[in-house]
């Protein structure tokens, strides 16, 4: 979920140090040093974050939480200008100088107030953890939030969408003024996050059998789709040699940041906590033929569409003790809203379990949201990954579209599909999904359905006509999920009303 492309560059409060590394000579000859850009020394990081973070990194088995988060301030202005608050000309701005610092893998800018509006061009740049070479300038892109929301933890941060980096031990930062904008200042407390997912720790890799982990030529192209797969006919397929319906097994449990208040549905463990029993401890939901699923969802009627193979929190590594304990609901759902991560395509398919466990890590520790704001994740091999906790079949209300987060699911592909298109094992996982999520409420991916709007592109309280799979961009003034897929919910659409036999 991408908003407004707006680019930043993270701050934060007391400075403790980090590991001091020893910069790469290669560093140096990939990107020349300028005034703005000084050598490379060892980073500061903050107190409150980096240092309190840095000690849930595993240390003792059963009490550490895997994975770290840096949390480094502004320094001054881009250009050398006094006064690192303000943006007064073109070419002023604030910055993270070049600096090397501990392992990381995804980034991105958050600020305190979500409802403090950041005017600036948020731009990044990594160096490889293992080439040292350092990367080009890159965007970040604006997370949309509701200031009046939050969770436990207190209200949610303004943040940009986090990018996925892959390891990397160098950054520079810099957030520039809008083209015009000569006199905007820059919200306080201002931090560029840097985020380690830490290890894989689950017992079972969630790579369907067919895939080895490895996008092939389909996954890279757009070609056929995997063996044991519907195509995006809608036709179904015969389940793969690991995912044969299993009797009795039950579902896991586990932005518009709308999501992130009360919401209109309830709160709690009961229901989710039932469905955890069974589903959770191998790490992956097999996928059921049609007859199966609605056996073992009887109150979804004769429309729903076989349940997917899905890979739960626990399978891609969740640590539930970063989310917060209750689960929201909403009332029903009628839409899924399709996005893109807008990150790399340039990832391998065994690498998607890391990718999850740091947007997830991000979106909770760094932007203080309750949990991942997606529902569900697809990565370009077709493997559907769970999202926020609180049951796979169960109406979560989830932090994915801006002011229709409530009688709606929300799902992402990890990738950036505005000019690349989207594979076609992708767009097949896309179909199976949304026809065995919106049968289980008796939706037709193919129809349409009015949602009452929160605020943000619409004015709130108006009722706006969706189709039921729909982008991110019919909700919010965005170009998420990109051109490339948003070209292809039409076809999503039509595959999975297929898939529930309409």
């Amino acid at each position: 979920m991408r908003a407004n492309r707006v680019q930043t560059v993270g701050v934060v409060s007391a400075a403790a140090l980090l590991l001091p590394l020893t910069p790469l000579a290669t560093a140096a000859a990939a990107s020349p040093a300028s005034p703005s850009s000084p050598a490379y020394p060892s980073s500061k990081a903050s107190e409150s974050s980096a240092a309190s973070e840095s000690s849930a990194a595993p240390a003792s088995a059963g009490s550490a939480i895997p994975g770290r988060t840096q949390s480094l301030s502004f320094d001054g202005s881009v250009a050398g200008e006094s006064g690192a608050r303000a943006a007064e000309s073109p070419e002023a701005g604030v910055r993270v100088p070049a600096r090397t610092v501990r392992p990381y893998s995804l980034l991105g800018v958050v600020w305190d107030g979500a409802g403090t509006p950041l005017r600036g061009r948020v731009q990044v740049r990594t160096r490889d953890a293992d080439s040292g070479n350092w990367s080009a300038w890159r965007h970040l892109e604006n997370h949309p939030v509701d200031a009046r929301r939050g969770g436990a933890r207190g209200p949610a941060r303004g943040a940009t969408a986090p990018l996925w980096v892959g390891s990397s031990d160098g950054v520079e930062a810099r957030v520039l003024p809008e083209r015009g904008d000569h006199g905007g200042s820059l919200p306080d407390g201002l931090r560029l996050e840097l985020v380690d997912p830490g290890p894989d720790t689950s017992p079972d890799a969630p790579d369907a059998p067919d895939q080895g982990g490895k996008p092939d030529q389909s996954a890279a192209s757009g070609q056929s789709a995997a063996p044991g797969r519907p195509a995006v006919s809608g036709r179904p397929a015969a389940p793969g040699p690991a995912e044969e319906p299993a009797g009795g097994q039950r579902d896991s449990a586990a932005a518009g940041a709308a999501a992130e208040g009360a919401g209109s549905g309830a709160a709690g463990a009961g229901p989710a906590a039932a469905d955890s029993a069974a589903g959770a401890g191998g790490g992956v939901l097999p996928a059921l033929s049609r007859e199966a699923t609605r056996s073992q969802y009887p109150e979804a009627g004769s429309f729903a569409g076989p349940r997917p193979r899905i890979v739960t929190r626990a399978g891609w590594g969740a640590d539930e003790k970063l989310r917060e304990a209750e689960f929201r609901y909403t009332n029903t759902v009628k839409a899924a809203f399709v996005h893109h991560t807008a990150m790399t395509n340039d990832y391998a398919c065994d690498q998607a379990p890391s990718i999850i466990r740091a947007m997830y890590r991000y979106h909770v520790k760094s932007s203080k949201w309750r949990d991942i704001g997606y529902n569900f994740l697809v990565d370009k091999c077709g493997t559907i990954y769970e999202g926020r906790a609180g049951g796979v079949a169960k109406p979560v209300m989830g932090a994915h579209t801006y002011g229709f987060n409530t009688d709606s699911t929300g799902i992402a592909v990890l990738g950036s599909y505005g000019k690349q298109e989207p594979s076609e094992r992708a767009v097949d996982a896309l179909a199976r999904l949304t026809a065995w999520k919106l049968g289980l409420f008796g939706a037709d991916p193919a129809g349409k359905t009015w949602l009452t709007s929160g605020g943000g592109k619409f004015k709130k309280g108006r009722k706006i006509h969706f189709h039921t799979v729909s982008g991110h961009r019919d909700g919010f003034v965005t170009e998420c999920p990109g051109d490339r897929l948003y070209a292809k919910l039409g076809d999503i659409r039509s595959a999975a009303a297929r898939l529930q036999g309409r």
